[in-house]
């Protein structure tokens, strides 16, 4: 009887140092759970303050290139010289916007756009102007104008396809006469406007252009479909003067 007691009594000895056992680890887990997630946050938030100072902060992606688009040769370099970003400045860091002023201030460049190409490449897409008419100015010098009345340039010879504009009386080269020059052309159809040579704007309500070889009489701004309309119709003739000025009562000879 003795024996079978000190058997009983040893095997629940074994059960409660077991469970006291589990018991400390359990609680040693327990407190140990917090700081994993400390230190699980504490590097998460050293990843991200590392890659805050990798992007925005150190020159591993600092520009080390300027590539222009749209434009070549001298021009291409003059568009790069604007943009004043210096190397190695974090690529995240540009300022886009200010680098879109400086280009837009060069007066041939029509539209800019300014675009980051990882890891280390400034875009700078350019849309030149490009000439819609060539005006003498005072000086005896070819000027370039582009659609909105720019000037943008001068060159030493009519570009081919583009309308020489010449202006007398009191409007000279002003702005108003460009505008009667652009806004004639603009009604014209492509296929007619690629074909004029020359326009004279003798004042806001008399315009003569050249096309392929013909005087046209167009007169003022007024009515043009209509006259665009007639002209079509009357260069079926073999007359050099056509005279739409009158839509009403066009005239040849």
């Amino acid at each position: 009887m003795s024996l079978g007691t000190h058997t009983r009594s040893a095997g629940g000895s074994r059960g409660v140092g077991s469970s006291a056992t589990r018991f400390r680890e359990r609680a040693l887990a327990r407190r140990r759970r917090p700081w994993r997630k400390v230190l699980a946050a504490a590097l998460a938030v050293a990843a991200v303050v590392g890659v805050v100072w990798l992007v925005g902060w150190s020159t591993v992606l600092g520009v080390s290139d300027v590539e222009v688009v749209g434009v070549g040769g001298a021009e291409a370099k003059a568009v790069a010289a604007l943009v004043e970003v210096p190397s190695g400045t974090p690529l995240a860091r540009v300022d886009t916007s200010a680098v879109e002023n400086r280009v837009r201030s060069r007066v041939t460049v029509a539209e800019v756009a300014v675009r980051r190409s990882w890891p280390a490449t400034l875009v700078v897409d350019v849309v030149a102007r490009t000439p819609a008419i060539v005006v003498k100015n005072p000086e005896g010098q070819l000027e370039v104008v582009d659609s909105t009345g720019v000037s943008f340039g001068t060159v030493k010879k009519v570009p081919a396809g583009v309308p020489l504009v010449t202006a007398t009386g009191a409007k000279g080269t002003s702005r108003e006469a460009l505008r009667a020059a652009l806004t004639l052309l603009d009604e014209l159809p492509d296929s007619m406007a690629q074909d004029v040579s020359a326009v004279k704007v003798s004042s806001a309500t008399l315009m003569t252009f050249t096309l392929g070889g013909r005087t046209v009489v167009w007169g003022g701004s007024a009515d043009g479909p209509r006259k665009v309309a007639i002209l079509q119709a009357l260069l079926g003739t073999k007359d050099k003067t056509i005279d739409v000025s009158a839509p009403d009562t066009p005239v040849t000879r």
